[in-house]
């Protein structure tokens, strides 16, 4: 049985719940990237720590199915976004410690904690809110607005950062853009207690053995799910050149042209983040939303999604082969994958929906398939600073290309699941 639509319009909570959604993840993801070059950490370091450190993207499982049971989902999202917000203050004045790294580092691990959880109830909002055609409907609107909090973590934060860079130092610069973060977060947490739907309340947990035995049924069903086996294929290697190519990508920007870099300063990257990466990401993202709301979810818009999403890290090739001077030439190449990125991560987001997610634990079940493509982001993302150093930018953004191979070959392969065998499952599994 379908959910009727929640009495609050969508747009007054989705922009602002991806929003608070993307901000933590990119931040930990990539911008952190960026400040720790700049604090002279290497790459390999640098990559293999910002990438360990989402590990909990990927664990949230384990603890997803213990929100089903516990206050309501609008309370773990709004109080999440508020601790969040106080740990990325903590972030900036750890950065004035002798022992910066290791203290930041693990503080950003507990923010990774937090705002992975904060998605697990995110994510529940929406699935127990909006009915199966909602959800396809504002998809799109969901991934342009945690695309701009990628954007504007990468453009405008970045771009601050290297302004402040030239005025107060590295380290200072860094802790207000941190502080500016924080700050964020903290008055999305507010407008959350106020505008997030109620929803249901939570089933009160008895004892340790009934969310136990709540935790084994979760996993139990997940896995009897159909074609199970290749759905968790197709949502692993989906992202399996992304997760290497974001990763080294505004390292590469910032390196020196002898490293075979492209020599852009903090405010330059910045630029082309928040200018050419902002207007393409938003556009992709919306325009994916309104395409597989006409299309529907089939093998040849899953294909299409797929080339968008993959193909243009071709671009990041093109720059490192020719190391162009132009600004136009490199913001261009950055538009042409912050378009295909907007586009093409839909169908990931649709297909969890609608493949993984539906039955009895709608939240825990989309926070499985969740956490596994984060492993599919975070594996490849930890390697990639070895591989850079080994094989160099140029040859490193041609293997990317390669990479994407896998990507096809599951998007080819993976059965999706028809309206009608959705049905009967939300029937079987709510008896």
């Amino acid at each position: 049985m379908q959910k009727k639509s929640t009495q609050k319009n969508p747009i007054s909570w989705i922009p602002t719940t991806w929003f608070a959604m993307g901000l933590p993840f990119v931040a930990l993801a990539a911008s952190s990237a960026i400040m720790y070059k700049n604090l002279g950490v290497s790459d390999s370091k640098i990559a293999f720590w910002t990438s360990l450190v989402m590990l909990p993207w990927t664990l949230k499982p384990l603890w997803g199915p213990f929100l089903e049971m516990y206050k309501t989902r609008k309370f773990f999202v709004y109080a999440t976004q508020i601790f969040t917000g106080l740990l990325f203050g903590l972030v900036g004045l750890s950065l004035q410690l002798d022992h910066f790294f290791s203290i930041s580092i693990a503080i950003m691990a507990i923010i990774a904690l937090s705002a992975s959880t904060h998605d697990i109830a995110a994510d529940g909002v929406y699935l127990n809110e909006l009915n199966a055609k909602t959800q396809a409907k504002f998809v799109g609107w969901q991934g342009a607005f945690y695309n701009i909090a990628k954007v504007f973590s990468g453009g405008v934060l970045v771009y601050l950062a290297g302004e402040l860079e030239k005025q107060m130092g590295l380290a200072t610069a860094w802790m207000i853009v941190m502080f500016a973060y924080g700050a964020i977060m903290l008055l999305l947490g507010l407008y959350s207690m106020k505008m997030l739907p109620e929803g249901e309340k939570s089933q009160t947990v008895g004892s340790a053995k009934e969310s136990l035995n709540t935790l084994k049924d979760v996993i139990v069903t997940f896995f009897q799910k159909k074609n199970i086996w290749f759905s968790l294929a197709f949502i692993v290697f989906y992202r399996f050149a992304e997760g290497q190519a974001i990763k080294i990508t505004p390292l590469f920007f910032k390196a020196d042209r002898a490293e075979g870099g492209l020599g852009l300063t903090t405010s330059q990257i910045g630029v082309l983040y928040g200018i050419f990466g902002s207007i393409a990401f938003v556009l992709g993202s919306i325009a994916a939303g309104y395409f597989v709301s006409n299309k529907g979810l089939t093998k040849r818009t899953l294909l299409v999604l797929c080339a968008f999403f993959n193909i243009p890290f071709l671009a990041y090739a093109f720059l490192a082969v020719t190391l162009p001077t132009s600004q136009l030439v490199i913001g261009a190449a950055v538009a042409i994958e912050y378009f295909g990125y907007g586009f093409g991560f839909v169908g990931l987001i649709l297909f969890m929906m609608q493949n993984i997610a539906p039955g009895k634990y709608k939240m825990a079940h989309y926070a499985f398939g969740s956490g596994l493509m984060n492993l599919g982001f975070m594996i490849p993302s930890m390697v990639s600073g070895v591989v850079s150093d080994y094989l160099g930018y140029k040859d490193f953004f041609i293997w990317v290309m390669i990479a994407t191979i896998p990507a096809f070959l599951v998007t080819w392969l993976v059965p999706l699941k028809q309206p009608e065998e959705e049905i009967e499952l939300n029937e079987v599994q709510e008896k």
